[in-house]
């Protein structure tokens, strides 16, 4: 038997977009795994101002 197989546009576009969505879900899932992990061994990184607008008030009541 000899069978065609066509992918037509819309379902090329399909396959991307499910293979980009794969990508970022396990990018987010690792990176929020790997939070948790140096949450639990205690290994943070020292966190600088959350916002422009908290750093220059900040900046404004050290003068």
């Amino acid at each position: 038997m000899n069978f065609i197989l066509y992918f037509d546009p819309g379902l090329g576009a399909m396959i991307a977009q499910a293979a980009i969505a794969a990508f970022a879900g396990f990018v987010i899932f690792y990176k929020t795994c790997m939070m948790y992990i140096k949450e639990w061994l205690g290994i943070k990184k020292k966190k600088g101002p959350d916002s422009f607008d908290e750093a220059y008030k900040n900046d404004q009541t050290d003068s």
